[in-house]
């Protein structure tokens, strides 16, 4: 059988489930690293519950990944979660889910591996919004997500460094509201609402236009020139405050 025989007679086997995101509706990619908890708790000696060198290592991929050839205008990391919202009329692959979530996987494991010296691995799934304050409440559901965490992680483990077994502080936690958690990390001298807002809120990133000076040799005279450059933003707000911060990444309209 001729080649382009086999190419047409195969290929459908590859393509027969893909699904290609509609124009004008918008996507965020949602990418967890797989296996995190071994890997940053037991084969690496990172700082519990909160570890700037992972966090570091985190925003470094993200980095990463809004110039690896698609047009992100907004990324955020808590954990070990990384979300990246598409400019609306991105259309690399043909907005082909399969190709999206395959590419983005690998660019984070592969990035990640190569900072942290050791296998490290992600997955990654799409979501399809159709409208800006879909966009808005999954952003904010990542940053309520993140301060649920990080307040039921502050108690376990400081449970745990009080000698608790990891059964006895989850089952000591367990079920109580946010407000006991608040006291009971207060009973032992600590303020959660003093604590880094990284920690509680996760990270954003997105692009700004930044003035240079350089020297043109040419001319011989400095000149000045704009360029796009990664902002990191370590102090996020919360609540509504918040959706105003991701909205103005949408621009004008529904």
């Amino acid at each position: 059988m001729r080649f382009d025989e086999l190419e047409k007679k195969l290929r459908i086997y590859e393509t027969a489930h893909d699904f290609c995101v509609p124009p004008e509706i918008y996507m965020v990619a949602r990418i967890d690293g797989r296996g995190f908890t071994r890997l940053t708790k037991e084969k690496h000696d990172f700082n519990r519950p909160f570890d700037e060198r992972f966090r570091d290592l985190m925003v470094e991929t993200v980095k990463h990944l809004m110039n690896c050839g698609f047009k992100f205008i907004y990324g955020y990391t808590e954990s070990d979660e990384i979300s990246l919202l598409f400019d609306l009329n991105e259309n690399g692959f043909g907005r082909k889910t399969r190709k999206l979530n395959s590419i983005l996987a690998g660019e984070a494991s592969s990035k990640f591996t190569l900072l942290l010296g050791d296998l490290a691995a992600f997955d990654c799934r799409i979501s399809q919004l159709p409208r800006k304050n879909l966009v808005v409440d999954y952003f904010r559901w990542r940053n309520e997500d993140a301060h649920r965490n990080a307040l039921s992680a502050h108690c376990y483990w400081l449970l745990r460094n009080k000698g608790l077994s990891a059964s006895k502080a989850t089952k000591e936690i367990s079920g109580k509201s946010n407000s006991d958690k608040n006291e009971l990390l207060f009973q032992h001298g600590v303020n959660f609402n003093e604590l880094p807002a990284w920690q509680k809120r996760g990270v954003g990133l997105y692009w700004q236009t930044v003035e240079k000076t350089g020297w043109n040799p040419k001319k011989k005279v400095e000149e000045k020139t704009f360029r796009q450059e990664i902002k990191v933003e370590m102090n996020l707000p919360m609540g509504d405050a918040y959706s105003e911060f991701v909205l103005k990444f949408l621009g004008e309209g529904a």
